[in-house]
This record gives structure tokens, C-alpha cells and sequence, in this order.
């Protein structure tokens, strides 16, 4: 058997994955979650993965060789995971768990040394690639990156989907890809590039003034871009373009050239080639020619895209406002659910998934919303200590007019990105959750008020959020803070706020007026409970003094923090002060868009402690 279906059993599959490996000498075959630009979300015709294993999460990694098979994947899946494998033949690995075997060690473990291991190259980048590579070098084995196993064998294969492509108004946009295709050529220039790879498709789309739909939550379109001083070639579908696209495309000095011809094309390059090997995948890397010089650096799109220009930063205070009125509302219902189910001793009639629709439903009555920017998470009690839980029907929790519920979302607007995390209380919590909610609070609160003198990064940044909890000997083992694009990607480098930046490499950039960054620390206590408080931050001028140019941030996040949790004995004067400052700001924005009850509630959700 060489060809299977998604009819055929999961057996029936692994048999024929390695009946393939048997014809083509290879040992190991290595099975990730993605596609070929390095995105978040997977489309149906890369889900490789969740073809050869059953696994449907949207995280995980699988490896397969004669005699043995595993998945790795997070907390989020353990319970899912384990179900969906059942009888498959594949062991489940659990990522984070004390004691669970790495992938590279598992590789040195079960094959001999100089064994051959198989990864589409496509599938994982150049830096994860040279990542194995070192990893294994004790064992010598030889990877091959150039064969997508799982899809010779895959016979009813979903076709890859290339939907419609749209100019992104100059309304929104602010800059013309003119403009910007001369800055970047500019920054090119610079390096001492000759060529500019792109592959992340957010970079693309910016560059352009384009949007798509190819990718669920990110308005993106499959492409590549190869960029020199006096070409601009697009790889992508041209199915996808309208007529009057494609003219005005090449009016722009833009040619429009087959997706599928891209690796073959990107042989013939001249160097110096600018390309980041975090984003860019191994494929890529593979069809240079050894004697071109590379580049590795950050891309000079993903640079400039983070430092958001005077219309793209009205866009984003416009964008939250809409998003803060939906949230308003959807917590005003949340939280009288809530009351009236204790006051009645009933049940709230809510479950985790039923939640993040009713939030959806409210987004979608705000003018120019288009989608979720990413998947809810909605985790009550015990698994809102799962940092990235996603709901499941097997999992999907009912809300109870107790402890606290943790609601990560965002919305996607024509005219910005919103990403909000609020921990809300349904009922009676403990002294230790409300000392917790109060701690992490404060970190956020410290990070959302700082001024600090021009070039300073988000490792420098860092410890105004973790100081309550590291004062107490306590943490959280993720990130501060991300960058957030406009209308695109909800997580975009480069920036972010983590004490570990510090030696990056590339180095991490220093804070600009105009990027938009997450403000979320949090603390997460196992089988019990989860808390996180995030909000967008826009880096804006401070002033500017004897000592240099100073930055500040702006909380465009217009929502408040739940009163129910804090503990006012804990928090600071100027803490409390600027707690009470922002939350008038909200009721004063906020509530002109209310009904009555809800403006009452907002009221009181926003009195000064």
C-alpha cells in the first residue's frame, strides 16, 4: 500500500509513510505543524500532521521511523491528544513535563548513528533546521529537506486555497507601497543586499498594501516576493488578482508571477540575498548557491511594519474603541449572568466555547469588523493555569458563579488588531487568588506607566511587570509582551518585552513611537486557577530634557480590570492612581455607546478605589 485517503486508518497510513521511507532510504521521518511561510494557523493542505497521526490540535510534532511512532505536543492537547491517538500505534510525548524525552534526544535514542532523516523543508526554517543539525551531531545522521513524504501518500489531499486578493485602502494603510518599496530599497542598500527575500506573509501584505484571506485570523494571502533595486517580482496565485489588481500592481512596478515558480526562480538570485533564517524556510536556504553571501538579519519589512505611521496609530485608538464597547458589553452580560445565578442558585447556562461566541457575536455589531484575530481562549478555573488552553468539546467547561474565568481574545478591524486579556471573577475567590490578581495587576500597571529614555528595549522594560511576583519569589514562565501588527498578524516581531532579549540575536530593537506592543503578565498556579491582565500599549513621545528624548506608553486597551479582584491594600498610591485615571478614561469613552444598563454597570465596573 503506497497511497492512502483520510479513509484509511491510521495503521493503514503509518504502513504506507513507511513504505514509502523504504523505497527512499530513510530512517526517520519527521512530521511538523506548519506551512511554508512559518504561520501561526495551518491550512487544510499542509495539515501533513494531523493527516498521518489523527491529531487535530494545532500544535504538535510527530516523528515516525520502521518501528516507532510519537507526537509531541503542550499542555493544551494532553487529554485530546491522548483520546485521538488511541489505537494508533503512536505514543504521546508531553511537552513541558518533567521527564519527556526532547525530540532530538529521542531521535539519537532510536536510530543508529548515521541514519537518514526526512523533514519538508517548506514546513520548518532554516534556523530550526540548523537547530537539529547540531543537536544530533553526535549521531551524524543525514537530513534530507528536500521530500514531503506525507503528501506522496496523501491521495484525496485538499487542494491549496487561494482566495480572493484586495487593496488595502490607502484610508487605512497611511503609506503607498511606493513609498515603502523605495524605504526598503533604501534599507537594502544599506545592508549591502543585492536581493531581498520575503517569505512571511504579513511582511508581504504590508509591503504591498494587500490583504487576503488564506490564513485563518491573519489577513494574508500566499505569496513570495523577490526584491532588487529595480525588480519587484510576486509570487502568488493569479487567480486570486482581479484584472484591475494586476494593472494596478504593474503600474507600481510590480510583476506578478506564478506561486509555484518561486523555489525554482530563487536559484538564480544574485547575492548578497537579505534574509531572516527564523521565518524563511529550509527550502529556501537549500536553492542558494553555496558561494552566496547571506544576510541574516531581521527583515527590513518586519522593521518598518512595527513602527506604525499617524494613520495606522488613529486606526488602532479607533479599532479599540469599537473593541472596548464590545467587550464592555459582553462582560456586562458575563457579570450579571453571574449575580443572577447565585442570587438564584442556578446555573449560569454558559460553557468555555459558548463564551468566546457570545464575545464574537458583540464584535461582529462593531463597524469594520472582519474576524477573530486569533482563537479565543476562555479557560475557567483549573484550566486558565493552561498559559495557550483552546476549549474543546471534550474539554469545554460550564462557568460556575465561582472563582475566576481567564478571556484572551481579539479582534480583527479594517482599520487595526486588538488583542485583550481580562481575568474576570463570577463569584467568591480566595485570599490567595485575590492576593495573585492583585500582584499581577500591579506588574501591568508598572509596565503600562513607565517613562524611559529613547533606546531602551523590552529586555530593559521587563522588570517593572515581574517585580510584585518576583518580590514574593513567584513568576511566569512566558513572555511580557509582543508586537501586534495592524489589520495582520495579531503576534509580529520584532518587538517584545522579556528579560531574556538581552542577548538576542539578532538584537532585540529598541522601543519607537508608533509600535504596538502587549502588556500581559500573569500567574498561573497548576490544576487551580490562571491570571492574566493584558493590554495593547502604543509607544508614544515623553518629552524631551537636557538627557535625551523620552517614550511612554499609551493603553489604547479601553476596558476595565474587574474591582472584584483586587486587594487595595496591596497596590501603591500612584498604582491606584493610575488605575482610577484609566478607568474614568474608559467609562468617559466606553459608555456613550452603552444602553442604560450597561452604562450603570460600566459605572460601577469603573469606580475610582
Amino acid at each position: 500500500m503506497t497511497i492512502v485517503t483520510s479513509n484509511h486508518s491510521i495503521p493503514d497510513r503509518l504502513s504506507a509513510l513507511r513504505e514509502k521511507m523504504r523505497t527512499k532510504a530513510i530512517d526517520g521521518c519527521i512530521v511538523p505543524t506548519g506551512d511554508p511561510h512559518m504561520s501561526e494557523y495551518t491550512s487544510d493542505h499542509y495539515k501533513t500532521r494531523e493527516f498521518i497521526t489523527g491529531f487535530t490540535g494545532s500544535a504538535g510534532t510527530a516523528i515516525i521511523t520502521m518501528d516507532d511512532a510519537g507526537l509531541w505536543t503542550d499542555s493544551r492537547y494532553f487529554l485530546q491528544a491522548a483520546d485521538q491517538l488511541l489505537g494508533s500505534g503512536i505514543t504521546l510525548y508531553k511537552q513541558g513535563l518533567p521527564g519527556t524525552i526532547r525530540i532530538h534526544e529521542y531521535l539519537m535514542q532510536t536510530l543508529p548513528a548515521g541514519s537518514t532523516i526526512c523533514v519538508d523543508g517548506r514546513l520548518v526554517s532554516s534556523a530550526w533546521a540548523d537547530k537539529l543539525r547540531e543537536d544530533t551531531s553526535a549521531s551524524r545522521f543525514h537530513l534530507r529537506t528536500d521530500a514531503d513524504l506525507v503528501g506522496e501518500i496523501w491521495s484525496d489531499r485538499p487542494a491549496a486555497q487561494f482566495n480572493p486578493v484586495r487593496e488595502y485602502p490607502m484610508q487605512y494603510a497611511g503609506v503607498s507601497r511606493e513609498e515603502k518599496l523605495s524605504l526598503i530599497r533604501e534599507d537594502m542598500h544599506k545592508a549591502g543586499a543585492e536581493t531581498l527575500i520575503l517569505s512571511q506573509l504579513s511582511d508581504i501584505a504590508w509591503l504591498m498594501n494587500l490583504r487576503g484571506n488564506d490564513v485563518m485570523c491573519n489577513p494574508v494571502f500566499f505569496s513570495f516576493v523577490i526584491l532588487t533595486e529595480d525588480k519587484v517580482e510576486l509570487y502568488a496565485d493569479a487567480t486570486a488578482f482581479a484584472p484591475e489588481l494586476v494593472e494596478l500592481l504593474q503600474t507600481d512596478g510590480i510583476t506578478l508571477l506564478s506561486y509555484d515558480a518561486f523555489y525554482e526562480d530563487f536559484k538564480n538570485v544574485a547575492g548578497p540575498v537579505l534574509l531572516d533564517r527564523d521565518t524563511c524556510s529550509e527550502r529556501i536556504l537549500g536553492a542558494l548557491s553555496e558561494d552566496i553571501k547571506i544576510i541574516n538579519d531581521y527583515s527590513p519589512v518586519m522593521k518598518r511594519k512595527a513602527v506604525k505611521n499617524s494613520v495606522e496609530m488613529d486606526g488602532i485608538r479607533t479599532a479599540h474603541l469599537k473593541d472596548g464597547v464590545a467587550m464592555c458589553k459582553f462582560l456586562y452580560w458575563l457579570k450579571t449572568t453571574a449575580t443572577k445565578a447565585a442570587e438564584t442558585q442556578s446555573a449560569m447556562g454558559i460553557t468555555e466555547i459558548s463564551a468566546a461566541e457570545k464575545l464574537y457575536h458583540f464584535r461582529a455589531q462593531q463597524d469594520l469588523f472582519m474576524d477573530d484575530s486569533f482563537e479565543a481562549i476562555v479557560g475557567y478555573g483549573p484550566h486558565a493555569a493552561i498559559v495557550h488552553y483552546s476549549a474543546t468539546p471534550e474539554s469545554d467547561a460550564a462557568l460556575q458563579p465561582r472563582g475566576m474565568v481567564l478571556i484572551d481574545s481579539g479582534g480583527q478591524y479594517l482599520d487595526g488588531t486588538t488583542d485583550i486579556t481580562r481575568t474576570i471573577v463570577l463569584g467568591p475567590i480566595t485570599k490567595q487568588e485575590k492576593t495573585l490578581f492583585t500582584a499581577v495587576l500591579r506588574g501591568h500597571i508598572n509596565l503600562a506607566r513607565a517613562k524611559f529614555p529613547e533606546g531602551l528595549s523590552g529586555a530593559n522594560l521587563d522588570y517593572l511587570a515581574h517585580e510584585p511576583l518576583w518580590q514574593m519569589g513567584l513568576d511566569y514562565r512566558h513572555g511580557t509582551g509582543h508586537g501586534v501588527g495592524h489589520y495582520l498578524n495579531v503576534h509580529e516581531d520584532p518587538n517584545r518585552i522579556h528579560w531574556n532579549g538581552r542577548n538576542a540575536i539578532p538584537p532585540m530593537p529598541p522601543f519607537a513611537v508608533g509600535m504596538l506592543t502587549s502588556d500581559e503578565p500573569g500567574y498561573y498556579e497548576d490544576g487551580v486557577f490562571g491570571i492574566r491582565h493584558e493590554s495593547l500599549l502604543l509607544t508614544v513621545a515623553a518629552g524631551e530634557t537636557e538627557y535625551g528624548k523620552f517614550l511612554g506608553f499609551e493603553e489604547v486597551t479601553l476596558v476595565p480590570f474587574d474591582l472584584d479582584g483586587i486587594d487595595v491594600k496591596q497596590m501603591q498610591p500612584e498604582e491606584i492612581a493610575y488605575l482610577n485615571a484609566y478607568h474614568e478614561r474608559v467609562y468617559q469613552k466606553i459608555a456613550p455607546h452603552l444602553n442604560e444598563e450597561e452604562r450603570e454597570w460600566l459605572r460601577s465596573a469603573t469606580a475610582g478605589i
